[in-house]
C-alpha cells in the first residue's frame, strides 16, 4: 500500500513563509502546510556570486522547529513510494556508483546513513562493505568543518540515492567550501573515482559562464545532474545552466487512483529560465524552448517538500540526529543520478539522452512556478517546459 503524502500545495505564499519569492509572482496570503506546517531553506542563502547555496528545503512547524522524532513522518515519500512512482523496481544499478557532491563536513554520515537504510529495510550502505566512501574536494580524507546546513543537504542526498537506487554504491565528495571553484574541484574528483556512472549536485548560484567554470562540469560518458534551484522561475542558475549537465527541475508528487498510482504537477518553487552565457543543447533543439541559450530544466522529479518531500534522517547538530520531511530540487537532482546509474548509459552527453527518448518519462502538463515572458519558460504543457522539463521517469529507459 501506497504511504500517504501531504495534499497542501507550496505555492507563492508558502515559499514567502520560507523566506522566498517567485520572480514576478503577485503577493500572496501565506499558505502554510497541514497542521500549521511550512517549508524552510536548510542551507543559508549565498551571497556571493561566485558562491552556491544548496537547495534543500525542510518542513518546520508554526515556531519554526522540526521537533526530533523516532520515526519517519508519515507523511514523507519512503524508497518503496518512489520507486513505484518512478517504476524503477526490478532495476539495478550492478555495482555503479553515483557520487555526491556538497559542501563541508558531515561526521555522523555513516551512521545516520545506516539509520534511513534499516528503517526501510534496505541494505546496509558502509565503509566497511566498499559500498559508501567519504573524501575531500582533491580524494583525501582531510575533511573539512561541519556545517548543519550542508550536512542536512547531505543527508538528503544519500538518502535519495539510497532510496531510488539501492544497490548503488556512494561516494561522497565534501568542498571546504560552497565557493564554485571548491564545489567544481570536488566535482573533477567525483569523475575521476572508480566506478563512478553520475555526479549529483545539489546546489546553485547564479548564471555563470561555461568558459569560466564549465571544465569542472565537462565529463562525457558520466551523468552530471543539477538542481535548477528553488526559487520559481529567475532565469539561469549555475552549475544547471552549464551545457555539460543534466539540469533537474521539480515537481509536487502525489498518490491518485489512476493507472500510474501517482499525479504530478509543476513545484512552484522550481527553478527555470535561460542561461544568458552558455550554448543551448542541440538535443533540444526541436523542443521550442524559446531560449536562444542554454535553457533549464530538462528534466524534474519530486521536490515539493510536503507533497512528495522525503522522510530523511539528518542532523541537527554535530552530535544528534532526527527525522524530518525535505524537499527542493536537492531531492531531484540525487533521484536523476540514480537513474542515470540504474540505466547504466551514460556515453557521450548524458544531458542529450532524454530528449532521444521522450516516451519513456512521464510528462507533466499542469502547474506553473511564476510569471514569465514566454510562456513555457513558467508554465507546465504539453512537452518541454522550463520547470519540470521533458517531464519524470517511467522507467529508466530515457536515461
Amino acid at each position: 500500500m501506497k504511504q500517504r503524502i501531504l495534499v497542501s500545495a507550496l505555492g507563492v505564499g508558502a515559499l514567502a513563509v520560507a523566506g522566498l519569492t517567485s520572480q514576478g509572482a503577485a503577493a500572496a496570503t501565506p499558505t502554510p502546510y497541514t497542521a500549521g506546517k511550512h517549508a524552510t531553506k536548510v542551507c543559508a542563502t549565498a551571497t556571493s556570486p561566485h558562491t552556491a547555496s544548496c537547495h534543500a528545503f525542510k518542513l518546520v512547524d508554526a515556531s519554526g522547529v522540526a521537533p526530533a522524532t523516532a520515526t519517519p513522518p508519515a507523511t514523507g515519500l519512503t524508497p518503496t513510494g518512489l520507486r513505484d512512482a518512478y517504476k524503477l523496481n526490478g532495476l539495478s544499478a550492478n555495482g555503479r556508483t553515483v557520487a555526491i557532491v556538497d559542501a563541508y563536513g558531515y561526521p555522523n554520515l555513516e551512521r545516520d546513513l545506516g539509520v534511513y537504510r534499516s528503517q526501510f529495510g534496505l541494505s546496509a550502505c558502509t565503509i566497511a562493505n566498499g559500498c559508501l566512501r567519504i573524501i575531500d574536494q582533491n580524494g583525501g580524507t582531510s575533511l573539512p568543518r561541519f556545517n548543519t546546513g550542508w550536512a542536512g543537504e547531505q543527508a538528503l542526498d544519500v538518502d535519495a540515492v539510497s532510496a531510488a537506487a539501492p544497490d548503488a554504491k556512494i561516494v561522497v565528495v565534501q568542498a571546504k567550501s560552497a565557493s564554485f571553484a571548491d564545489l567544481g574541484t570536488a566535482v573533477v574528483t567525483a569523475a575521476k573515482q572508480p566506478g563512478v556512472v553520475a555526479i549529483s549536485n545539489s546546489y546553485g548560484g547564479g548564471d555563470a559562464a561555461d568558459s569560466t567554470y564549465g571544465t569542472y562540469y565537462n565529463h562525457p560518458g558520466i551523468a552530471v545532474t543539477a538542481s535548477t534551484g528553488d526559487n520559481g522561475y529567475q532565469g539561469g542558475s549555475y552549475p544547471a545552466s552549464s551545457s555539460y549537465v543534466t539540469a533537474v527541475g521539480g515537481t509536487s508528487l502525489v498518490s491518485a487512483s489512476n493507472t500510474r498510482g501517482w499525479s504530478e504537477s509543476v513545484w512552484s518553487g522550481a527553478g527555470s529560465g535561460c542561461s544568458t552565457y552558455n550554448t543551448a543543447l542541440s538535443a533540444a533543439s526541436t523542443f521550442d524552448t524559446g531560449c536562444s541559450k542554454r535553457a533549464m530544466a530538462d528534466v524534474s522529479a519530486a521536490s515539493d517538500p510536503g507533497k512528495g518531500g522525503m522522510a530523511i534522517y539528518y542532523p541537527t547538530s554535530k552530535t544528534a540526529s532526527t527525522w524530518a520531511q525535505f524537499g527542493g530540487t536537492s531531492e531531484a537532482a540525487p533521484i536523476i543520478a540514480s537513474v542515470y546509474a540504474l540505466s547504466g548509459n551514460t556515453a557521450g552527453y548524458a544531458n542529450a539522452l532524454p530528449y532521444a527518448h521522450t516516451s519513456s518519462l512521464f510528462d507533466v502538463t499542469t502547474g506553473s512556478n511564476g510569471s514569465c515572458p514566454i510562456t513555457q519558460w513558467c508554465n507546465a504543457r504539453t512537452g518541454w517546459d522550463g520547470p519540470t522539463g521533458l517531464g519524470t521517469p517511467n522507467g529508466a529507459g530515457a536515461f
